[in-house]
This record gives C-alpha cells, sequence and structure tokens, in this order.
C-alpha cells in the first residue's frame, strides 16, 4: 500500500458517555463531584502523612506515592471525560490523543508496581518482622518508589516506539472516554498483529508477573497470620494489610478484564464501565478504605483538627 496516499488523522473525536439530555448536568456533577473526593481525599493521605511523625514508615511513605499516583491518573482522565458528558463529544489533536494515552500508561504500571512493592512491604513487616527496620529502611523505599516510574517510563518509550512505526488513516471516532489502546489501534490502517502481541507480552510483565507477587505475598502472610493463637492478634495484623488487599482486588480485577480477558461478547458499554472502575473510581475509593480501615490515619485526621481547633482559639483570643 502506498502510504504517501493515505490522509492521516489530524484530530480526534472522543464520543465519551453519551448520556440522554435530560440528566446530563446531573451526570456532569457527579463526575465533578468524585473528581473533587478524589484530589482532596488524596491530598489529605498526602497531607497526614507529610505532618505527622507517627506515620514516617514505609507503609504510609508508598501511600503517600499511591496518592500522587491517584491525582494524577484522575487529572489525566476526568476533566476530558466531564467536557464530553457537557458537549457529547471531544474534539482533539491526534498527538494530544496519544498524550494523554501515554501518561496514562506510565500511571497505570507504576501503580501495578507500586502495589506490588506494598505487597512486599507487608510481607517483610508480617513474616520477616526482625529483617524489617534492616530491609525496608529510607533509602530503599526512594529506590523502590524511583524505579516503579523508571519502569513506567520504560514502558511508555516501547510503546511509543511501537506506536510510531504505525500509520493511523480513519476514522477519526473513538468511542470511549478517553484515549486508550484498543480504540487507538482500531484507527490504523497498518497491520497491527506485532504490535498487539508486544502489547500482550507487556501486559503479562507488568500486570501479571506483579499480581502474582502479590498473591505470592499474601499467601504467606495469611499462613504466618493463621499461625497467630489469638483471635485478636490475627485482626491486629490482618487489618494492616486489609486495606491494600481490597485495593488490589478492585484494581487488578478490572485491569484483568479490560486488558487481558478476550473483547469477545463485550459491549462498548461494558468496556467503558470497567474502565471507568481503574481510572475514575479507583483512585477515589483508595483514600477512602485506607482511612476507613486504619486507626492511625483515623488518629492522624483527629490530631489534626484538635490542632487547627487550638489555632483558631488562639487567634481569636
Amino acid at each position: 500500500m502506498d502510504w504517501r496516499n493515505v490522509t492521516r488523522i489530524t484530530k480526534i473525536h472522543l464520543l465519551g458517555f453519551q448520556v440522554p439530555q435530560s440528566i446530563t448536568f446531573f451526570v456532569f456533577f457527579i463526575f465533578l463531584m468524585i473528581y473533587c473526593v478524589t484530589i482532596c481525599g488524596n491530598l489529605l493521605i498526602i497531607t497526614l502523612v507529610s505532618y505527622n511523625k507517627t506515620l514516617h514508615s514505609p507503609m504510609y511513605f508508598f501511600l503517600s506515592h499511591l496518592s500522587i499516583l491517584d491525582i494524577l491518573l484522575a487529572t489525566d482522565i476526568l476533566p476530558n471525560m466531564m467536557s464530553t458528558v457537557l458537549v457529547k463529544q471531544t474534539i482533539m489533536s491526534f498527538s494530544d490523543c496519544l498524550a494523554q494515552f501515554l501518561f496514562c500508561v506510565i500511571v497505570e504500571c507504576s501503580e501495578c508496581l507500586l502495589l506490588t512493592v506494598m505487597s512486599w512491604d507487608r510481607y517483610l513487616a508480617i513474616c520477616k518482622p526482625l529483617h524489617y527496620t534492616l530491609k525496608m529502611n529510607y533509602q530503599v523505599c526512594w529506590i523502590l518508589v524511583v524505579l516503579c516510574w523508571i519502569l513506567g517510563i520504560f514502558l511508555v518509550l516501547t510503546y511509543t516506539l511501537t506506536i510510531s512505526n504505525l500509520q493511523f488513516c480513519g476514522p477519526n471516532i473513538i468511542d470511549h472516554f478517553f484515549c486508550d489502546f484498543d480504540p487507538i489501534i482500531q484507527l490504523s490502517c497498518s497491520d497491527t498483529t506485532t504490535v498487539q502481541l508486544e502489547v500482550t507480552v507487556l501486559g503479562v510483565i507488568f500486570v501479571v508477573f506483579p499480581f502474582f507477587t502479590i498473591f505470592v505475598s499474601y499467601s504467606y502472610i495469611i499462613v504466618t497470620i493463621l499461625k497467630i493463637p489469638s483471635i485478636t492478634g490475627r485482626q491486629k495484623v490482618f487489618s494492616t494489610c486489609s486495606s491494600h488487599l481490597t485495593v488490589v482486588s478492585i484494581y487488578y480485577g478490572t485491569l484483568v478484564c479490560v486488558y487481558l480477558a478476550p473483547n469477545r461478547g463485550q459491549t462498548q458499554t461494558l468496556n467503558k464501565l470497567l474502565s471507568l472502575l481503574y481510572t475514575v473510581v479507583t483512585p477515589m475509593m483508595n483514600p477512602i478504605i485506607y482511612s476507613l480501615r486504619n486507626k492511625e490515619l483515623k488518629k492522624a485526621v483527629r490530631k489534626i483538627i484538635t490542632d487547627l481547633t487550638l489555632i483558631i482559639h488562639f487567634n481569636k483570643d
């Protein structure tokens, strides 16, 4: 095929969620509230971990970086999605569409790896408590977080090189609320077999392997917890990792359904809803799940409220 005679895509029409006109503002308001709760909730986690010295531990250090990733993911997805709800579609340049997708890949990959690091942290704390302080010191924590970002950027560079070899000639309509891999690939008029195979392999490396690591870590954790003689002791130890286990289940469950499960039989609406879970709902739920199940975070919130109250009373006097 002579690519010189092919019209290349320059603009993308992002359809988003097609909702009836009568509930447009209601749906927009819901998404706006989700965005505000996501930003405020995750900023609260970051502030608590930075402000309260009792939370200066590896677990909360990783949690604060998870909150940063959740803010970035929500900011990458939600503003455009709210725009599509109001105007029924968003027109963006093809380069902006690719940029949104690649940024999303960095955050998603980094989050997968960070969740794996957090499970390893819980494994060391519960199964190897005598070695925990030595193996999970401040320097190691920073190295692990930076490594998560580096691997995420490496994945994006790989995707960029792969997609740059394709020709995109339309149609220029994406029936999704953000620029994801499958909708972008469907716009290509090149042979995408090699690209899809490469992405599947990368998905196994960056999604399946980390999930397997988390599964093995929690298998050891559960065995260790069951060896604790008292029920109170078991509940206390399990409470330190139950929040993380809940987040991992939601996040990885939807990722597997969207990217690794066969798409046959899945409607586009179902695919959008599943994508909504890990791109929008999970970033909002993470701080809520961790806060509701964590006594130390609750205590830190009460301390900040008490300190603020004292400051206000002092200024009035």
